[in-house]
């Protein structure tokens, strides 16, 4: 997955900005490249575990289908855990497309970025390249 620093640096600010809940968003894409990030309320409002609003999600979605973009990403926190898919993530994760970005502020003076994909139950870790 190719990621700008603009965007990893975008996320983590929204993470450490939303702590301790997790936070959430998309980052919408167009040929495989993110092209805008979109920071969305979590609706569960809670350290340990995330819903992206509907109002929002509805709002994202118009937006990028009025710009033809995917959905490329789909990030959020974890506030005091690593960087990677929990039980409920992975049973919640209902866009196969598009890669799972994890923010995790276990040690909020150095986050830590990771993306995978989940299909079917299966978690496999995607590289992240700048570009």
């Amino acid at each position: 997955m190719k990621l700008e620093q603009k965007f990893m640096d975008e996320m983590i600010a929204h993470a450490k900005e939303d702590a301790p809940i997790e936070c959430c968003g998309i980052i919408a894409g167009e040929d495989g490249r993110a092209v805008k990030l979109f920071r969305a309320r979590n609706s569960e409002a809670s350290p340990y575990r995330y819903s992206v609003d509907s109002d929002d999600l509805f709002r994202i979605y118009r937006e990028a289908e009025d710009n033809e973009w995917s959905f490329l990403a789909i990030y959020h926190s974890h506030t005091a855990s690593e960087a990677y898919p929990s039980p409920t993530d992975i049973r919640l994760a209902f866009w196969p497309e598009s890669y799972y970005v994890l923010v995790s502020l276990e040690d909020a003076e150095n986050p830590v970025v990771r993306a995978f994909r989940i299909l079917d139950g299966e978690v496999n870790e995607e590289e992240i390249e700048a570009g």
